[in-house]
């Protein structure tokens, strides 16, 4: 393993005299790169947004017809509470 490193440490070139690090820029085509990657990002998430609420509303629904569902079926069920008998 140390040899490796060895080899790997050797074998790494000198830098370029010409080459300024502070010059190098991504440009306009790394600019729109990222654009693009930020808003399909912000669009992925809107969209989550929105399926994660329509779901929970759903959800809500859903409970709600089952509560009234329930109410119903327990009204038709118990005896009646006026004390008349029907004719």
């Amino acid at each position: 393993m140390i040899l490796l490193i060895n080899v790997v440490l050797a074998v790494t070139p000198t830098p370029d005299p010409d080459f300024d690090p502070t010059t190098v820029t991504p440009g306009v085509i790394g600019f729109v790169a990222f654009f693009f990657v930020a808003a399909a990002t912000v669009l992925l998430c809107l969209d989550v947004v929105r399926r994660i609420r329509r779901t929970t509303y759903r959800a809500q629904i859903k409970e709600r017809l089952e509560a009234e569902i329930a109410e119903r079926d327990a009204d038709s069920t118990s005896p009646s509470t006026s004390g008349d008998k029907p004719e």
